[in-house]
């Protein structure tokens, strides 16, 4: 219920932003960016996160006040699509650029991407300092965010993760 809220809030705000130009253009370019909108978040929503992040990464140049919302939902494609490392930096440029609640969610997409890239490194093989700087980074990341906004993780999977992070650098 609250997922369908939202959504329809988003394009309802899409389509507002569109029609609140002042070109005869602007409309037509609105009605196009709520299609390619609503493209990008089905992906997400049904599991091709390769295409949604493809079509999320088309959309947030022209994305104006929604950018911000825009690049969480493409860190967000990035994660699910196990691009870790690159779900990891645009969060995190996100969040240097944003404040509260927005930035806890950075914060969290940031924080997830980092663990899980650690994790992948560390199935291949891979430990050391660039694995545990990683493991810091996502600690770091998921601390913020739960200091920030607790309320985002409301079944302690932040919670769980960074335990699993204190064990991995032999914290815990």
């Amino acid at each position: 219920m609250i997922k369908q809220l939202v959504t329809k809030f988003l394009v309802l705000t899409v389509v507002t932003a569109g029609l609140a130009g002042c070109e005869a253009g602007a409309i037509g370019e609105g009605a196009n960016f709520q299609k390619k909108y609503s493209g990008a978040r089905k992906a997400l929503e049904e599991g091709n996160y390769d295409l949604a992040a493809r079509n999320y990464a088309a959309l947030i140049p022209s994305s104006g006040p929604l950018a911000p919302r825009l690049r969480l939902e493409y860190a967000h494609a990035l994660l699910r699509a196990g691009r870790n490392d690159e779900a990891a930096q645009v969060a995190n440029m996100l969040a240097s650029e944003v404040e509260g609640g927005n930035r806890a969610a950075a914060l969290a997409v940031e924080g997830t991407a980092l663990h899980e890239s650690a994790l992948a490194d560390m199935r291949a093989g891979r430990s050391g300092a660039e694995v545990n700087a990683k493991l810091r980074r996502a600690d770091v990341a998921l601390s913020e965010m739960l200091s920030l906004d607790a309320a985002l993780d409301p079944l302690g999977a932040m919670q769980s993760r960074r335990a699993e992070i204190a064990r991995s650098l032999g914290q815990g």
